[in-house]
């Protein structure tokens, strides 16, 4: 290789480590690297590796670790409450609402299993401001839950003693499945969705 040659060629990879893609391929990485090894045992050094870029590349586009995680776990979160949220205002009953909510907060977390695992299970490593945010994310998609359970328990339609703490147990049942779900498994996202919203309405004593 010529010195030209070699030189165009550190030109190229340098270049691919500050486009537009490159912090998409770091943050695809980074769900990679924390989800199989966790958050404190991966180091920016693996996150780069696993992209395929020099060590420094991480530092282009991310002040810090942790600035990958809050913006990971933020768009995770917001996925998630946007799923939620769509379902809380669609039609039917609550019943209906309840159904539809479970379904389809339940197949997210089994199709991107990998980044909720991240996404619900990293919150910890977060700090200050940054975990400030992604615990009002939180509260924000408990209240969703807890608002259609609200709606059928004033029509009747849920017999549920404890709002709050079935809330809780629904959310922690939803969430759960990016811990265990495996793509190779006997059932898909959807099945484990159907299977799961009809265990949310016998908690609920769902009248239909």
């Amino acid at each position: 290789m010529t010195a030209a040659e070699q030189t165009a060629g550190d030109e190229s990879r340098s270049w691919a480590e500050v486009s537009p893609d490159a912090a998409r391929r770091l943050m695809s990485a980074a769900v990679e690297a924390f989800a199989e090894r966790g958050y404190h045992a991966t180091t920016t050094r693996d996150i780069a590796g696993r992209a395929g870029m020099s060590p420094a590349a991480l530092y282009i586009h991310y002040k810090t670790k942790e600035e990958l995680l809050h913006r990971i776990s933020r768009i995770g979160h917001e996925k998630a409450l946007e799923i939620l949220a769509t379902a809380a205002g669609g039609p039917g009953d609550a019943t209906d609402r309840l159904t539809d909510a479970v379904r389809s907060f339940v197949r997210w977390h089994a199709a991107q299993h990998t980044t909720a695992r991240v996404v619900q299970y990293e919150l910890d490593a977060l700090s200050g401001e940054a975990r400030a945010e992604i615990v009002a994310l939180r509260r924000r998609t408990d209240a969703v839950i807890r608002g259609i359970i609200d709606d059928g328990v004033r029509a009747g339609e849920f017999d549920v003693p404890d709002v709050p703490g079935t809330t809780l147990a629904v959310l922690s049942l939803c969430v759960d499945v990016a811990r265990w779900f495996n793509a190779a498994g006997s059932r898909t996202p959807d099945e484990v969705g159907a299977l799961y919203a009809g265990l949310v309405l016998r908690m609920v004593g769902a009248k239909k």
